[in-house]
């Protein structure tokens, strides 16, 4: 049984999704709270800053993208990991969620197996980042990474950029001019038990590219080797 250090937060406006959920995460032993709107939902997150939060998008007094836009922009909230809930399947409503800063995403219905694997997976990252042995710094050509701040710079210019888009920065800079595939990038930034979605991939690299880039259309730094992955490029 593995516990968080924090808790996990489900923000739902139905009240079924909410005790499913509590009970299926208490009973591995995780500390649970919930918030049935996104009002609601943004307030407890401000308070308990809770390890992961379970998102629904279509809530009454907030919706989630609103929920998730505030909470990504609040540097205390910064390791606060967001999965959104959706029924609805479009890539358009993903490609939103992750627009707003969501981490990851689930559809409903989803399987209880599913819902534990993110959990246990952000609990493995979350436990790794205590005892990390990779101390220091990365450089390449302009990039130059902090491991111990968790910060990036573009030559004199920091980089501001989500957990999410710096370990995928980081897993490309430890491979600096080789050809990182979409499963090592995904495995690394979600962990093992990720399903594979190059398509959120995709999402997160345009979002990495927007700000390490001089022209996201045509990058310098991470780029793209079709139909396998990607790569840091060495100056």
């Amino acid at each position: 049984m593995s516990v968080l250090d924090r808790p996990v937060l489900v923000i739902d406006d139905e009240p079924f999704i909410l005790r499913i959920l509590s009970y299926l995460l208490k009973r591995e032993g995780y500390e649970v709270e919930t918030a049935k709107n996104g009002q609601e939902g943004l307030a407890r997150i401000r308070e308990l800053k809770p390890r992961i939060v379970f998102l629904d998008i279509m809530m009454p007094r907030m919706n989630g993208y609103e929920v998730c836009e505030q909470v990504k922009q609040d540097p205390e909230l910064a390791d606060t990991y967001i999965v959104m809930l959706t029924a609805k399947g479009m890539q358009v409503d993903r490609e939103r969620g992750l627009q707003c800063g969501a981490d990851d995403y689930m559809t409903k219905p989803f399987s209880h197996k599913e819902l534990l694997a993110r959990v246990r997976a952000v609990g493995r990252r979350a436990a790794a980042s205590g005892i990390r042995e990779d101390h220091g710094t990365l450089e390449s050509g302009v990039l130059r990474m902090d491991l111990d701040r968790h910060e990036v710079r573009l030559g004199d210019r920091p980089a501001e950029l989500t957990p999410k888009e710096f370990d995928l920065l980081h897993c490309l800079m430890l491979n600096a001019g080789k050809v990182v595939t979409h499963e090592n990038l995904l495995n690394f930034a979600w962990g093992s038990n990720c399903d594979g979605d190059t398509e959120m991939l995709k999402v997160h690299i345009r979002h990495l590219r927007e700000k390490i880039e001089r022209n996201p259309s045509a990058p310098e730094h991470v780029l793209t080797i079709r139909g396998v992955g990607y790569k840091l490029a060495v100056s």
